[in-house]
């Protein structure tokens, strides 16, 4: 135990003197305080050691000293602030609570302050000085502070570590801190920015060789911030970027959201489909270069903005304030503590007036004062100011508030060094366009696309057609499924490529009739394609993420050896695929030119294996050396040739001469010991030592470094002085190569374009690769599009669900599906509860969805019409946290639905109006329905427990089916009427009939849910009653109707028996001719269902 700590611990474990009366106290006391403290007063105690210790940066501010500690007088009872009276005194605590008390006392009750000296100021080393700084700069971030081998946190960060990294806290002079080993920190800033943290890594500046030759050799390292990190730019950023586990599929996008308070009524659908707000977006994966930009209008339930953020799925958010109420309820609830996912907020209060124009305009205008300066060819140049060109038409183009969204996303980006992903207008894309069907929320969760209801990707949409080989191909299918086309040329187009590379993998069934073409000369050509594309796609799916590795090289975060994998695997495939022999002019008509029959496959082939990607690809190789990349040696990476890089070249000759100079001293050493065969030696990392026997003498001024019994090792004062010019000269190398290295990658953005185009190639050949395994291992068909001057039509054969099939097997039950506008385009559906209502109408717009995607789908045959939305409401749940009902959220998605659709849609309701009364749900199902048949004439999967909705055929006949899904009911035994439904065994056969089901078997589904037997008989009694009641009051209509029937068929008989007014007695029959019809079809639509 050190001394001060001893002497901590003998002021509270040491002998107390005893008490002194005050009125011996008093006079001693004003004596002893005109004394010097070093000086002993008789007619006190002696004087003790007093050391402070303290356990935060505010009690770390005394030093161990000297003084005369006086008794304190008595003290007065405390009072109480309310009251007044006095506080009754506590019981005494322990020893170890005094101890602690003590050692925790605030700085007002030391003994400084109450002897009358002034508190000093507080006293931080160099170091904690510098961190103070950057806290102040920094108030947001969590700094790690490189001090030596380790990143430290102080502070608060420190208590934060110390939580999220599970990683021990202490005090250490003034402040908390914590530490972790440097060669860990790729792993600690993930674990901290998964948290949610915004992470900055402060690196010292200079090395230890530099600051000993520097102006700063007495002063602390210079140390700044080197890095910022956060969820959406961790992917993209140096040293802890690019790895293994952050190369997933799951995107990391920055969604800025901005708005403005509107109000536009929509005069077909009434004030509850008003518009309140328009929204702009600007999403940008800084770790793909892929930029989304959209405005829209949307209404109070935000459900245009809520489409938006489940789309993109977006890892951090920036709102621009002021933002509504409703809108930060819904962005608050997508991020909320589970999700991870990080909110930070801005003001945009400076970018109106045209403020968000100047500020992007600027950017561009800096990066011109850049391209300015570097000296590269003219077709370079020209190629950087045409996507300069591109990228400014685009944003001319956004609406404003877009603008001003993108504004904000810019001036957030420039404090990570990522705001040059902007300047390219390529990547730039709106969020929906006319080529492309935008599914809503409600469609993307409800018919389960991207994630099941548990919140996991398995079972979903995405993962059963996921068949894709590369994590970029990956990303691009959830696009592709998100987005699904709705141009028919291009959804041929892509249809026309899965089937030409599922007969390249063997199957019958895609083969067509190839008219002109020798048919085994087809078969060779196929299997050679299927060949080289396959061993692309396996080669990269072995290997790290190439299409974040390009924007890594992009923003100059890469390393030496994600370089070369990067380009190597870009210039292999290219090559590879060079081996089909496609031209890149389509001048040549022969076969050997043209192997693929279909235009995109060449299209995207020819992009992949463009010869301008492959010669720039091998040029900027064969500027590096492999082997240095591969052991991360810059000081040995770049190769000079033609001049390039000369201050690397001047580094390097300074290393050089420093070693020759170095080596040459070991011939003055043999001519001073006389020792012609003495050499430098090695050991332990400690170069350039003389080794001498112990008896050897050797000048005074020569610095012994380790010795043995038989030796002694040397550095004399010259090797010394060579050795520190040495490692200077080393660090200026590193130095200059780093600044190199760093110009190598600036340069690679004139080619960026281009290898982000191949590498885009390369992931649409992966998803049309993926359809192709995938219809041919399920046994897929190719959907037949109908044409734009049809009718609108939905004709499915044998359909079967995608994600269900595959785990039922052979037992799925398929169905047929057949709606055209022309003829029947409403089914309304009823059935037993679990019997596969909503299973056939989430198949049903599923196998629309892939059609459209460009897939195959899951049936015997398939002829669908291209559709331009697909809308769904299904399902009961409520959103609490933004304080929406179930049967608010319900209504709100009908309402969605009706101001939405049109006569190309696929409208799904399923049992619309549950939420409420049984007459209320009714009313709105049927109204809601009519509305849509009457006023949209809409394709509609209308499922219901209401039978009474199916009377809505009366009103469109020819126009709306009635269906249910089948079943089979036996008896167990014969027993009385009230309890038959508990001695009833019931089969679903999952089959879709004519007809409207009589009875839901609601029990039955209560004995699975094993409700208590007692709940289920009363249940029982229950409903035979209510059924009793409803029976009779049916038999009591129908007995008026029939005696309605009989008065008028007896009055027109009676007129025509008297022969008096023939047109009153033809009256009467119509009348009771409308009677008899009414009762016939309520017949028929009761026995229908049995």
């Amino acid at each position: 135990m050190g001394k001060q700590k001893q002497q901590v611990l003998s002021r509270f474990f040491g002998p107390k003197p005893k008490a002194i009366s005050s009125s011996s106290t008093a006079p001693s006391t004003s004596s002893s305080s005109s004394l010097p403290s070093s000086l002993p007063n008789p007619s006190t105690p002696p004087s003790k050691i007093s050391a402070t210790v303290t356990f935060s940066p505010s009690k770390r501010l005394l030093s161990s000293h000297l003084v005369s500690t006086p008794p304190k007088p008595p003290k007065l009872p405390k009072l109480s602030p309310h009251t007044h009276n006095p506080i009754p005194p506590q019981s005494n605590p322990s020893l170890h609570q005094k101890f602690l008390n003590k050692l925790l006392e605030p700085i007002a009750n030391n003994p400084e302050q109450s002897s009358g000296h002034n508190p000093k100021s507080p006293t931080y080393t160099p170091l904690e000085l510098q961190v103070v700084d950057l806290k102040k700069k920094y108030p947001d971030v969590l700094l790690m502070v490189e001090v030596g081998y380790r990143y430290r946190f102080f502070g608060e960060d420190a208590q934060i570590a110390a939580r999220v990294l599970s990683i021990f806290a202490h005090m250490d002079r003034s402040f908390l801190t914590a530490s972790i080993p440097a060669f860990r920190l790729n792993v600690h800033v993930r674990r901290l920015v998964n948290a949610g943290y915004k992470v900055g890594v402060v690196k010292q500046t200079e090395t230890a060789a530099i600051k000993a030759h520097g102006s700063n050799r007495l002063g602390p390292f210079c140390r700044g911030l080197s890095a910022l990190y956060t969820k959406a730019t961790l992917e993209a950023a140096e040293d802890v970027g690019g790895g293994e586990d952050g190369c997933g599929t799951d995107s990391s996008y920055l969604v800025c959201v901005v708005e403005k308070s509107v109000l536009v009524e929509n005069v077909d659908c009434g004030v509850e489909s008003r518009f309140d707000v328009e929204i702009g977006i600007v999403a940008v994966e800084i770790s793909t270069g892929d930029v989304v930009y959209g405005k829209f209008n949307d209404n109070f339930m935000r459900s245009g903005l809520e489409a938006v953020i489940l789309s993109l799925s977006p890892a951090e958010l920036l709102l621009g304030e002021p933002l509504s109420k409703q809108t930060d309820k819904l962005l608050l609830a997508y991020a909320g503590p589970a999700s991870h996912v990080r909110i930070e907020r801005d003001s945009r209060d400076c970018f109106n007036n045209g403020g968000a124009l100047a500020e992007v305009v600027t950017l561009y205008e800096h990066m011109d004062q850049e391209s300015s300066f570097d000296h590269s060819k003219q077709s370079s140049e020209a190629t950087e100011r045409g996507n300069h060109r591109l990228a400014i038409e685009a944003i001319m183009n956004m609406p404003d508030l877009t603008v001003q969204a993108l504004a904000l996303t810019i001036r957030h980006l420039k404090q990570f060094g990522f705001e040059r992903i902007l300047q390219l207008g390529a990547s730039f894309r709106p969020f929906s366009s006319n080529l492309e069907l935008t599914l809503s929320g409600n469609a993307l969760q409800q018919l389960e696309i991207l994630k099941n209801s548990d919140g996991s990707e398995s079972g979903s949409l995405l993962h059963s057609m996921n068949h894709t080989l590369t994590v970029y191909g990956s990303r691009l299918l959830r696009h592709w499924v998100t987005h699904p086309l709705c141009d028919r040329n291009m959804i041929a187009s892509r249809l026309d490529a899965v089937s030409e590379i599922r007969e390249s993998l063997g199957s019958s069934k895609a083969s067509q009739d190839i008219r002109g073409l020798d048919t085994e000369l087809v078969k060779t050509i196929n299997t050679e394609f299927h060949h080289v594309l396959s061993s692309v796609l396996t080669t990269l799916g072995r290997l790290p993420d190439i299409q974040r590795g390009i924007t890594r090289i992009f923003h100059q975060t890469a390393t030496p050896s994600e370089f070369f994998v990067v380009i190597q695997a870009i210039l292999n495939s290219g090559k590879q695929l060079q081996q089909l022999r496609i031209e890149e002019g389509d001048g040549d008509k022969n076969l050997r030119s043209k192997t693929l029959r279909s235009e995109l496959l060449r299209k995207l082939v020819v992009t992949a294996s463009s010869s301008s990607v492959i010669e720039n690809a091998a040029r900027l190789l064969s500027t590096l050396n492999k082997e240095a990349a591969d052991q991360g040696d810059l000081s040995n990476l770049i190769i000079i040739s033609n001049g390039q890089f000369p201050e690397v070249a001047r580094a390097r000759k300074e290393v050089q001469l420093a070693k020759e100079k170095l080596d040459s001293l070991i011939s003055l050493y043999r001519k001073q010991l006389r020792l012609s065969k003495l050499e430098f030696m090695s050991v332990s990392g400690m170069t350039h030592l003389i080794e001498l026997s112990i008896d050897v003498k050797v000048p005074s001024n020569w610095v012994k470094v380790n010795s043995t019994k038989k030796t002694i090792r040397y550095h004399p004062p010259e090797v010394l002085t060579a050795l520190d010019q040495l490692s200077l000269a080393n660090e200026e190398l590193t130095v200059a190569c780093r600044a190199a290295w760093n110009s190598f990658l600036r340069a690679f953005s004139k080619y960026y374009p281009d290898f982000q185009a191949a590498v885009q190639a390369l992931a649409t050949l992966d998803c049309l690769h993926s359809h192709a395994v995938l219809s041919r291992n399920k046994n897929y068909v190719r959907p037949v599009l109908a044409y734009d001057d049809e009718p609108v039509q939905i004709h499915i054969n044998a359909g079967r669900h995608p994600v269900l099939e595959s785990v039922l097997q052979d037992n799925f039950v398929p169905n047929d599906t057949d709606l055209h506008a022309d003829r029947e385009y409403c089914q309304i559906v009823t059935g037993p509860n679990m019997g596969g209502k909503s299973c056939y109408i989430r198949q049903v717009a599923l196998i629309a969805i892939m059609a459209q995607v460009g897939s195959f789908v899951p049936a015997t045959s398939a002829k669908i019409h291209v559709l331009d939305g697909i809308y769904t409401r299904m399902g009961a749940s409520d959103s609490i946290q933004q304080g929406r009902s179930t049967f608010l959220e319900e209504l709100s998605e009908a309402s969605h639905i009706i101001r939405n659709c049109t006569g190309r849609s696929l409208v799904i309701l399923d049992e619309l109006g549950r939420g409420t009364s049984t007459h209320d749900g009714v009313a709105i199902a049927y109204a809601t329905l009519h509305h849509l048949l009457e006023q949209k004439r809409c394709m509609v999967l209308f499922v219901t427990h209401y039978p009474k909705i199916a009377d809505i055929r009366t009103e469109f006949p020819g126009s709306v089916g009635a269906y249910h899904v089948s079943y089979l009911t036996s008896r167990k035994s014969e027993d009385t009427m009230n309890s038959n439904y508990e001695h009833e065994d019931v089969t679903y056969l999952y089959k879709l009939v004519p007809g409207v089901a009589e009875r839901s078997f609601g029990f039955k589904v209560a004995e699975l849910a094993q409700l208590p037997s007692s709940c289920i008989s009363r249940a029982l009694i229950m409903a035979a009653r209510l059924e009793m009641v409803v029976s009779s009051r049916a038999r009591n209509r129908r007995a008026k109707r029939y005696e309605e029937f009989f008065f008028n068929l007896k009055c027109a008989m009676s007129e025509r028996k008297h022969d008096q007014d023939h047109a009153k007695s033809f009256q009467f029959l119509s009348h009771a001719r409308s009677v008899m019809m009414e009762l016939i079809s309520k017949c028929e639509a009761v026995g229908g269902g049995s």
